[in-house]
């Protein structure tokens, strides 16, 4: 068997695919490619009344790829609203290595000096593949979400990719689109170079909001 490197791992997205495992202690992992794929549009990426008030006043501090390690590893961690991931050893060795690379970058929600909230994904081109996400207090990975979006539009990113549509997503105008349609997308985000360091490393709520606000 052909052990999968971080360069397979790009090649795929590249191509629409992403691995999973089955289970956080299964050692495999298989090819994932949605008939229908989940993704935020850059240009009308909707940020909800209540959550906007939490950004703009800072609760929590986020930052960009502070401590990959701590961010991967709580989205691996089994939950009681979630006794099952499907982020297994395999997954963690190829994101850090992919993350040492400069293709993966996480973003860490604080409160204080407390990690509370976060998440991770792959930068390839002018596309952005989300991972997953986690959270310890409330909102705090959406407020996340909220600053990832704003850094991919000043950055002159053409595609967010979801994976999958969910009803947590839906709130931010996450959209269901065929498979074709998906990869006519990402060829065209791959023909630009994005960059996740357009902004400061640390960014105010209200001029996240404000980058945003001009994609309505």
């Amino acid at each position: 068997m052909v052990r999968i490197t971080p360069e397979i791992v790009l090649q795929a997205y590249a191509h629409g695919l992403f691995p999973m495992a089955e289970d956080r202690e299964d050692p495999e992992l298989f090819w994932v490619d949605p008939e229908q794929r989940g993704i935020l549009p850059l240009d009308g990426f909707h940020v909800p009344r209540r959550l906007a008030r939490t950004v703009r006043t800072d609760r929590y501090r986020v930052t960009i790829n502070r401590c990959f390690g701590a961010v991967i590893e709580a989205c691996a961690a089994q939950t009681r609203d979630r006794p099952r991931t499907w982020i297994n050893g395999e997954i963690r060795r190829l994101y850090t290595a992919l993350h040492q690379a400069g293709h993966v970058h996480s973003l860490e929600a604080w409160d204080g000096q407390d990690l509370v909230g976060g998440l991770y994904g792959v930068s390839l081109g002018g596309a952005f593949f989300g991972e997953t996400m986690f959270s310890r207090a409330r909102d705090a990975s959406k407020v996340a979400l909220v600053h990832l979006a704003a850094r991919l539009r000043a950055g002159g990113f053409r595609l967010l990719d979801a994976q999958f549509t969910t009803e947590h997503l839906q709130q931010f105008g996450a959209q269901e689109i065929s498979r074709f349609r998906y990869r006519r997308m990402l060829a065209d985000a791959l023909t630009v170079e994005g960059d996740l360091q357009a902004l400061p490393d640390e960014l105010p709520g209200s001029e996240a909001l404000a980058l945003l606000s001009t994609a309505a």
